[in-house]
């Protein structure tokens, strides 16, 4: 069976979307560093093979930062703390507002990564709560 996700065709039980927006951008910025030293990217040559290329968490990150729904402390906020391959400690004083910068940031990144079928989306454990 394959399926079409918002990048490339591939075969359904091969591919590995990401758990979540944040781990597809540490993926994302490990990919771009590699390629600023020197490495050549190449499709299906990774662990997993995933439902996309480093350039459209990149085209996605652009459109959202185009439309406005990105900022660009959120830019600076992603760019900082994914070089660091960590997220902002909301219990460090300093981190806090990095913290809701980089939670906003995810959530709108988040989004448009599961409508394109980068990120698997979130099971919402209230609503089934209801049922």
């Amino acid at each position: 069976m394959s399926i079409v996700s918002g990048c490339r065709d591939v075969a359904h039980e091969q591919m590995r979307p990401f758990d979540s927006a944040e781990a597809a951008w540490f993926w994302f910025v490990q990919a771009q560093v590699a390629r600023l030293e020197g490495a050549r990217i190449s499709a299906g040559a990774g662990t997993f093979q995933r439902p996309c290329e480093p350039v459209d968490i990149y085209r996605e990150l652009d459109r959202l930062y185009r439309g406005r729904r990105l900022v660009i402390d959120h830019i600076k906020v992603l760019r900082h703390y994914g070089l660091r391959l960590t997220s902002p400690d909301p219990r460090r004083p300093k981190e806090l507002r990095a913290h809701h910068i980089w939670t906003e940031a995810m959530e709108r990144l988040e989004e448009a990564l599961v409508s394109k079928g980068i990120v698997v989306p979130r099971i919402d454990w209230g609503s089934l709560a209801n049922v």
